[in-house]
Formats: C-alpha cells, sequence, structure tokens
C-alpha cells in the first residue's frame, strides 16, 4: 500500500449509513461510524491510495446527500491507512462458520468452515447484520435436505458458500445483475476451494438459466425489500414445494410487507431473526403448486446489492 493516501470525511444519516453498508466503492474502503445515536449523526469515512480529484468527491457526496458543506480530505501515512482500512474487519463466526480478511486469519470451530472475504466490490464479508443473520439462519437449517439451491444477488458469493458446505451434494447456482459480483464471486470460489457453483449474471429470478435449473429447494436472495417484494411471485414461481426462500436486507420496519408479498404466493413465515435494525426473514414455499399472484411494484430499473 503506498503512503500516499488519503482520508474523505462527510457527515451522513442513519438511513445514508444503513445504505453504504460495508461496500467498497470505487477505488476507496468505506466505513460509516455512529457517533451520536439520539441525534442519528453518522460519519462516513473513505480511505484511498491517491488524492481524490473533483469526480471521486462528487461521487462520495453522492452517498450522504444529507450532508452539507466540501467533504473533508486528509493526508495520510500508510501505517495509519493500513490501520484505519481494517478496522471492523475482524473475524465474524456465526455458528459453524468463519469470515475472515487476510488481514485477519481465523480458524473454525471443530466441523465448522472458515472463508477468506475480503472487503471489495460486491457486498457480503459477513459484518454487515443481513449477511450475518443469513449466516446463522442458514446454520439453523443444516439439518433439513436440500438437492437444488440458489443464491439470488449474490455479491461476493459468501452465502452461497456456505450453503454448500452445509449440502455438498447440492446443486447450486449463484446469480447477480452486477458482472463484478459475479467476478469476485469466481475469485472468491477459488481462493476458499468451494465446489461447483453455477455463476449467472441476472436480473431477478425469471432469467432462462435460472428456469431451466428450477425449482430449487433453497432459494436465497439478501438484497433489498423493494426488489423482494417485486419479485415474489418470480422466487415463488422457482421455489420447490415446501421450499426454504431465505430473505433478508431489509430494515425490520419493511418485514412485514415484504412477509405479505410473499403470503399472496401461498408462501408462510416460519422463522424471523432480528439484528440490529435488520430482519431476516424465513419463509416456506407452498407444499402444492401455486398460481402466482401478482404484486404491486415496477422492477424496471432495481439493483442487488448482495447484502
Amino acid at each position: 500500500m503506498s503512503a500516499n493516501a488519503w482520508k474523505v470525511t462527510l457527515p451522513c444519516s442513519k438511513a445514508e449509513a444503513e445504505a453504504i453498508g460495508d461496500v467498497e466503492f470505487a477505488d476507496a474502503v468505506l466505513l460509516v461510524t455512529e457517533e451520536d445515536e439520539a441525534a442519528g449523526r453518522w460519519r462516513l469515512d473513505a480511505y484511498l491510495e491517491c488524492e481524490p480529484d473533483a469526480a471521486m468527491l462528487a461521487g462520495l457526496a453522492a452517498l450522504a446527500p444529507s450532508a452539507s458543506g466540501s467533504p473533508a480530505v486528509e493526508h495520510l501515512g500508510d501505517e495509519d491507512w493500513v490501520t484505519m482500512s481494517q478496522a471492523g474487519l475482524e473475524p465474524i463466526r456465526e455458528g459453524r462458520f468463519v469470515v475472515h480478511t487476510a488481514a485477519f486469519p481465523a480458524e473454525p470451530p471443530p466441523g465448522g468452515r472458515a472463508f477468506l472475504i475480503e472487503a471489495g466490490q460486491a457486498f457480503g464479508t459477513g459484518h454487515h447484520e443481513t449477511t450475518a443473520g443469513c449466516l446463522a439462519m442458514l446454520d439453523e437449517l443444516g439439518g433439513r435436505p436440500v438437492a437444488n439451491l440458489i443464491d439470488l444477488g449474490t455479491g461476493t458469493g459468501l452465502l452461497a458458500f456456505a450453503a454448500l458446505e452445509l449440502w455438498p451434494d447440492a446443486g447450486a447456482m449463484a446469480t447477480d445483475i452486477d458482472p463484478v459480483a459475479i467476478s469476485v464471486t469466481a475469485e472468491n470460489m477459488a481462493a476458499n476451494r468451494v465446489g461447483e457453483v453455477e455463476l449467472v449474471v441476472a436480473d431477478g429470478a425469471r432469467d432462462p438459466a435460472i428456469a431451466a435449473r428450477a425449482p430449487f429447494d433453497l432459494v436465497i436472495a439478501n438484497i433489498l425489500a423493494g426488489p423482494l417484494v417485486a419479485m415474489a411471485p418470480e422466487i415463488a414461481a422457482v421455489a420447490a414445494p415446501n421450499a426454504a426462500i431465505l430473505l433478508a436486507g431489509l430494515l425490520s420496519t419493511q418485514a412485514d410487507e415484504v412477509v405479505a408479498a410473499y403470503q399472496a404466493q401461498g408462501c408462510r413465515e416460519t422463522r424471523r431473526l432480528v439484528r440490529g435494525d435488520w430482519t431476516i426473514l424465513l419463509l416456506a414455499a407452498p407444499a402444492v403448486p401455486w398460481a402466482p399472484v401478482a404484486t404491486a411494484g415496477d422492477r424496471d430499473g432495481w439493483a442487488t446489492d448482495g447484502r
């Protein structure tokens, strides 16, 4: 890492901080910090290897539109960069799973599995409550039979890898609307020596490649509440009877709306896990073939983030 490192700081709202999560933006590592819970004040710190130009500053400012004034720009030494950019990336432990970066290696518990997932251009290092909660939910599901699984909006591939660890003989597919995420997932597959996962760039669950592999006994979708609601009919359509449907990326205030969209497709809620402001839902697909009912919402232009 070059000693010519820079830090850009912006105030942001809680909603903006939640949207940013732990995603790396362009050539920067982004970290969000809560400064005052009562006042709802958060801070965005972006760490870069080179002095930010006007375009970079504008892009960072767009992540926190509530901020007034110009971003604070600070030149850092190499030691400061390494320490600060790795803050908050200590290993995450959820059930039998451990997720770590190269800077913080970790061993799994007996019978468990450690995954090396670096912070990068795709979401899903395990440090966000939604991803960690999905790992916990998958760990609970480990005893049920699964022959065919799919991870929609896979991000780094972490959840698909964890599922395949639990069901090594299952067919597995991981998709994302972002080709960069699929490239990152392929790299992480190799780094972690994961079994075969079919990787597909796809918008939602209506892609022909997905239909060709359906139905799925396990559907994972760690995306956002809006897309999850809009995708309810197509997710229900590719789910096998009684399939487990694991949904995340939604705030707890949005959970009932998401559940209602899937209940309209004949699904039922079986488990709800709350992590901070976020909720992870486990639903069961209907036991018999279902005629999907269209839900309100326009899917044009929605994007996944693999949370």
